[in-house]
């Protein structure tokens, strides 16, 4: 790629990345440098002045990322998603999770973060927690397969499965909401605290959120937002899936669409 490439994809925080051998061998102690694969970072032999993306990107570059992801289709959107690096989370990742699901999908559901399987294997919502999910989805007649778009608040797993902070979840809000447009759901089924709280911008708890209806702001249009608990929850206290259940029911109510 040319200059001028190289300087836009850094400014975006997409990418390429390299770091000189030398500054990496200086990153690691004696004691870590045989456990560092140095053939698997590539070596730009006109290396830039900045080795890493700054933690904070300028005002102007954020917004022309900002701008740049929102003009994306389903094929250019998964390939910036992929080559990201706009946070360090890219540095522990084995696979970004993009999402899986109907793209022209009546619900959208949102959690957290990928999971240690959901970074093997690129897919949300798998191992026990995504079985019971999909339990919950063919309650009410859904699947991932067919009128459901599942995908997470991150698109990198977070080490240990902590929450996300703040500003990874700033920096992947852009992806989230051009999903969402494209997607244009009749509703957002969100599950867990954490998910609520990042697509709401609240800090209220789950108790509270639960049992109305919110509203998400995409391409001009309000969307339904209902949330419930996340499957990993009620896996661990399944005497609350009966209120899960009547999240379902206020969920399917708040989706069907008004009579013409």
């Amino acid at each position: 790629m040319n200059e001028a490439q190289r300087r836009a994809w850094l400014a975006l925080g997409l990418g390429p990345h390299w770091e000189r051998r030398e500054r990496l061998a200086e990153d690691v102690g004696d004691s870590e440098q045989a456990d560092v694969d140095l053939a698997a970072y590539a070596v730009d032999p006109t290396p830039p002045a900045v080795d890493r993306i700054p933690e904070e990107l300028p005002h102007a570059a954020s917004e022309q990322r900002r701008a740049a992801i929102a003009t994306c289709g389903w094929s250019e959107l998964r390939e910036m998603v992929a080559a990201c690096q706009a946070c360090g989370l890219w540095k522990s990742r084995s696979n970004t999770v993009f999402g899986v699901g109907d793209e022209r999908a009546d619900w959208f559901v949102l959690g957290e973060a990928p999971g240690a399987e959901e970074d093997r294997r690129g897919e949300p919502f798998v191992g026990r927690a995504g079985q019971l999910l999909d339990a919950m989805l063919a309650a009410v007649g859904k699947s991932r397969r067919s009128g459901v778009f599942i995908a997470n608040v991150l698109k990198c797993r977070p080490p240990g499965n902590r929450d996300p902070s703040p500003d990874e979840a700033a920096r992947c809000e852009p992806f989230l909401q051009r999903q969402i447009e494209l997607v244009s759901p009749r509703l957002i089924l969100v599950v867990g605290r954490v998910a609520a709280q990042a697509l709401l911008d609240t800090e209220a708890s789950l108790t509270s959120l639960r049992g109305r209806v919110h509203a998400y702001h995409a391409a001009s249009r309000r969307i339904p937002v209902v949330v419930t608990y996340h499957p990993a929850y009620l896996l661990r206290k399944p005497e609350d899936k009966a209120k899960a259940w009547v999240d379902l029911q206020l969920a399917m109510r708040s989706s069907v669409p008004d009579p013409a």
